[in-house]
């Protein structure tokens, strides 16, 4: 499994919010568009300091690669007013969940 880790500062708090409801939303119908290899996807926010971490994990190297040249295309939503500070890549030995 391996995973890639992007950060975003955002204006404000609600820009946080903002895009947590856009990105919960759109996740509604699947995965976009060049991102089927994905095997899940989680947010993190940090409201006090505005800044989020999207983690998008894949089963392969090479689909993670695909999935950031698909990601690296895209920008966050206007409505997030969030800049994207770094990008990120890990193997993922370990995955548990409960």
């Amino acid at each position: 499994m391996h995973a890639r880790i992007a950060t975003f500062q955002h204006e404000d708090t609600d820009a946080v919010d903002k895009m947590v409801d856009e990105i919960r939303g759109d996740s509604e119908s699947g995965p976009p568009p060049g991102l089927e290899d994905a095997k899940g996807f989680m947010l993190l926010v940090d409201r006090a300091n505005a800044k989020s971490v999207g983690i998008i994990f894949f089963d392969s190297e090479e689909a993670l690669r695909r999935g950031d040249e698909v990601l690296n295309n895209m920008s966050p939503g206007d409505e997030s007013r969030a800049k994207r500070t770094s990008v990120d890549f890990y193997e993922v030995p370990i995955q548990q969940l409960n």
